[in-house]
């Protein structure tokens, strides 16, 4: 059994610089704990089978969907309930956030294309 340790946000967002390309930070009863940096806009995409739960901890986030949209502040979050397609969006700063989500979610959802990432990093 592992030893369990206290992880520091701010260490964690200093290892990495590029955008769209969620690290690994835990993991937990098949749940994995993501961080992310964000810039301009995302695709639009949904999720067949998984919720996904985006923690703001600098910036402001603009969550879009097909009806309306919300904007998510420092120290806020949004759950993005399975099957709803929705893009994020980094509009005027980046945007640094926690994903808490499914270990099966690819970040492209049912949507694929370039920006998808296969093999995520582990910081």
């Amino acid at each position: 059994m592992s030893r369990p340790q206290t992880v520091s946000l701010q260490e964690k967002f200093d290892l990495f610089t590029d955008h769209w390309s969620p690290r690994i930070v835990g993991e937990l009863n098949g749940q994995q704990v993501k961080l992310a940096k964000i810039s301009g806009e995302f695709i639009w995409h949904a999720h067949e089978h998984e919720d996904e739960l985006f923690l703001v901890t600098r910036g402001t986030l603009r969550m879009r969907f097909r009806t309306h949209e919300a904007v998510v502040g420092v120290g806020e979050f949004i759950i993005v309930p399975r099957g709803v397609e929705h893009q994020p969006v980094a509009d005027t700063e980046e945007v640094w956030m926690l994903l808490f989500e499914p270990a099966s979610t690819v970040n492209t959802g049912t949507a694929g294309g370039e920006r998808t990432v296969t093999e995520l990093g582990r910081l």
